[in-house]
């Protein structure tokens, strides 16, 4: 299924006309993330409510993923194949106490 979801993903975006350059989908990665931050900081009120994610929070997180996947497209990378090898990575590292330096990645 996993392959499944970066070809949906690069059909929409054939479909749509929706290619950029890396560095392109890069910046608009990074405007995703900002409004999934902005966000939370409102909904929490700049930290001083729980975190409960709105209406609009499955979407937001939608469109960073799809962004993600169509990055991973555009520079030839399974994405699917690269979390689930990061996600042995982190199993693997796991019993590690986390520090804030590179938490929880570190530059391997």
């Amino acid at each position: 299924m996993s392959a499944d979801l970066q070809q949906i993903v690069a059909q929409s975006a054939d479909r749509a006309d929706m290619h950029a350059t890396v560095p392109t989908l890069l910046l608009e990665l990074q405007m995703l993330l900002g409004s999934l931050t902005a966000s939370a900081t409102a909904s929490t009120e700049r930290g001083r409510r729980p975190f409960r994610p709105g209406a609009d929070w499955p979407q937001r997180l939608g469109e960073l993923a799809y962004g993600v996947y169509l990055l991973g497209d555009q520079s030839g990378v399974d994405v699917s194949q690269a979390v689930v090898a990061t996600a042995g990575r982190m199993q693997r590292v796991a019993p590690k106490p986390a520090t804030d330096e590179g938490w929880p990645f570190d530059s391997h």
